[in-house]
């Protein structure tokens, strides 16, 4: 009998390695970990969704709702039709109503720079004079505020909306759905990071009464903007559309320059315009991708029997996830600080949990997901080298349904962008989304102080699965 050379694959404990590598005996090393990391509870959770959720002819019908969900992904629309005041569109809107990001949350249990931005918020509508008062004011109960997300609207980290904030009105023309997000301010001190001085809410105001009436006549003039057809052009030009925008922005100003230069009632103020779009703030279209990413999920929800999430959302305490079968239902657990990069000066003592709509992105897989193919943002929020961000986009293929063939990646060999995280396969793997974020600091008024990633803590995929399991199986 010909003796066959021995073979050798290592699953398990590092340390069994040395004993191959001491005898010159070679080995593969398989990565491989106990479905949801060795939990009884849960492995028996998977198992009895893949076993009860199955139609007559033996079927998934988790399966079957989450292919639907993928493809109502891919067939999305979203296209900029409108810059509106927010109490024109948004419905409910009234003078005294705040809309904030993230799962729902009390004012006395907001973080500081949330608590900066409603302060801001409420003296840029002229409803108090000083701090003081608009705290006040919060405290009694004389403003009414809720999640972005239950009135269709999302906003980059505070997410601050108020009554006569001018809002993006994105139409996702497959489904006839709309959703809204507020304009992105610049850089510096600003109200999403919890700023609220003179300078801000002066800058609001000229967003509201100069920037946002000469872009709503030069959108309809062009007769609206495919931000589709943006992300996926800007995702082949090195952007991912969460903290890396360069490309989108100037896209987005090629596409209404001429009819914008038609509408401007000055030199100088078409000058200004200009540099706040396209050379003053390059992440202008951070917003817009906010905005389409928001249209494009929504009529992802109540899809019955998909376990894929429609929305993940931070408020600088909780982090929040709703899955398409539970409906708007929240699953919270606090947020986790992100691994970042700090601005000189700064460090993890300064910062403030995470916080934002902006998660919206990912969602839909561009932002942390496709970090493969935008080598330029991998150094700014500390996700490594390109290899590592190019590993962190294939993880990601670990845990969604499938690659959105419409948002292909140079890259990534051309991939689609992993689309719809599955519940399911979250628990399984252990492997949690990767969202790309900005950081403020914990104290309002100061502003950014990193970039980096950050992940939703493992609790609210966990409880989302159970929920789910209550309700699914029977």
């Amino acid at each position: 009998m010909s003796q066959q050379p021995l073979r050798v694959a290592a699953v398990g404990v590092d340390a069994f390695d040395q004993a191959f590598i001491d005898t010159e005996t070679p080995f593969v090393r398989i990565d491989w970990t106990p479905p949801a990391e060795g939990d009884t509870d849960l492995v028996g959770t998977l198992f009895k969704l893949d076993t009860a959720c199955i139609d007559e002819k033996g079927q998934s019908l988790i399966d079957k709702a989450n292919k639907e969900v993928f493809d109502r992904i891919v067939n999305g629309q979203p296209t900029l039709r409108r810059v509106q005041p927010a109490n024109q569109v948004i419905e409910g809107m009234t003078k005294t109503t705040i809309l904030h990001a993230g799962p729902p949350i009390k004012w006395e249990d907001m973080c500081g720079p949330m608590k900066g931005a409603f302060i801001g918020a409420i003296r840029y509508e002229g409803l108090a004079k000083t701090d003081e008062e608009a705290a006040a004011m919060m405290a009694s109960g004389k403003i009414q505020y809720g999640p972005n997300h239950a009135k269709r609207a999302v906003g980059p980290m505070t997410g601050i909306i108020s009554y006569s904030m001018p809002v993006f009105v994105v139409e996702n023309e497959t489904f006839g759905n709309l959703s809204f997000c507020t304009i992105n301010e610049g850089i510096g001190k600003v109200m999403r990071f919890g700023a609220n001085g003179p300078e801000v809410i002066e800058r609001l105001h000229w967003l509201e009464k100069v920037l946002a009436p000469a872009l709503d006549k030069a959108i309809q003039a062009v007769g609206g903007v495919n931000l589709k057809n943006i992300i996926a052009q800007s995702l082949a030009m090195g952007d991912e559309m969460h903290q890396r925008n360069v490309a989108a922005s100037l896209m987005f100003y090629k596409a209404i320059a001429g009819s914008l230069y038609e509408v401007v009632r000055t030199s100088d103020e078409g000058t200004k315009i200009i540099n706040f779009i396209a050379s003053g703030n390059e992440q202008f279209f951070l917003n817009l991708a906010m905005a389409a990413s928001k249209a494009i999920m929504d009529p992802c929800r109540d899809v019955p029997y998909s376990t894929v999430v429609t929305c993940m959302s931070r408020n600088g305490v909780n982090f929040g996830v709703n899955v398409s079968g539970l409906g708007q239902q929240w699953f919270e657990a606090p947020c986790l600080n992100p691994q970042a990069l700090y601005f000189p000066g700064f460090s993890e003592k300064d910062a403030n949990p995470d916080m934002g709509d902006s998660a919206i992105v990912e969602c839909i897989g561009i932002g942390g997901f496709a970090m493969g193919s935008a080598p330029a943002v991998v150094r700014f929020v500390g996700a490594g080298g390109l290899a590592d961000a190019q590993r962190y986009t294939r993880n990601m293929g670990e845990i969604t349904v499938g690659q959105n063939p419409a948002l292909a990646m140079p890259n990534m060999d051309f991939a689609g962008v992993a689309t719809g995280i599955d519940v399911r396969k979250v628990v399984a793997t252990g492997i949690l989304p990767v969202i790309n974020t900005g950081v403020a600091h914990k104290e309002p008024g100061i502003g950014q102080v990193d970039a980096g990633i950050v992940n939703p803590p493992m609790e609210v995929m966990t409880e989302a699965l159970r929920a789910f399991a209550d309700q699914y199986v029977k």
